[in-house]
């Protein structure tokens, strides 16, 4: 299996990123780590080697990326303000200098996010806001409202990076119409602690008329990595 390491300075976040890539050709897939997970998380617990198969056949390439949850949502020592402000700048590592490797390695239209728990919600977010960039995700186990990581504080930022917040609102037709032509899947149990941020999201989803799957597993601890490995494996 094809795999690579890549490290530079982001100007954007101020500090030295690092991410893996697994695969030489296929559907590319960006994957998040859980709550303030490393990039080589993913292949530490056996995610990548259940999809060693797909990845060796060119059927997938798989994009690692690093997280800054622990300077943003975790990050009780500064201000709310400055939490959403740095998931912000995150987003922007990702849509300029991570997409752009991407798309320089490798030439499929397609592109799909990924995550597991805190990973989910990066995974949902940053597919729905960026539909043009972003042909699909798939979230297990994703938990999707934010609010409490805020203490109260609320903003634009803070709005338009909780999709149930602004996906009730959403009229513009650019959005709408992208969305339509896109493949989201959300996956959880029924034991799951993030089962109802699910089930919310799919109900806001629904009365959108977008189009997606919502799958809730009968499953014994489904928030972890055994159900999500079976998970990517019928999913992805």
């Amino acid at each position: 299996m094809v795999r690579e390491y890549h490290k530079w300075y982001s100007s954007r976040l101020g500090r030295e990123m690092e991410l893996l890539v697994f695969g030489h050709a296929g559907l590319p897939v960006l994957v998040f780590p859980t709550s303030g997970g490393r990039f080589f998380e993913f292949e530490d617990r056996a995610m990548i080697a259940t999809l060693s198969g797909k990845i060796d056949a060119g059927q997938l390439q798989i994009y690692c990326v690093d997280s800054v949850d622990k300077e943003s949502w975790y990050n009780k020592q500064v201000s709310p303000r400055w939490r959403i402000a740095r998931h912000v700048q995150y987003e922007n590592y990702l849509i300029h200098e991570v997409v752009p490797l991407i798309r320089k390695n490798n030439g499929d239209p397609h592109l799909v996010s990924l995550g597991c728990s805190f990973g989910g919600y990066h995974a949902v977010n940053i597919a729905l806001r960026h539909p043009d960039v972003f042909t699909g995700f798939l979230s297990m186990s994703g938990a999707f409202d934010l609010s409490m990581f805020l203490q109260g504080y609320y903003d634009q930022d803070c709005y338009y990076n909780l999709p149930t917040h602004y996906l009730p609102n959403l009229s513009d037709p650019w959005f709408l119409d992208r969305y339509r032509h896109n493949n989201y899947v959300l996956a959880t149990g029924w034991d799951d602690q993030c089962l109802g941020q699910n089930q919310n999201l799919d109900r806001v989803m629904s009365s959108k008329d977008i189009p997606h799957k919502l799958f809730v597993w009968e499953s014994h601890n489904s928030h972890d990595w055994p159900t999500w490995q079976r998970m990517l494996q019928q999913y992805l």
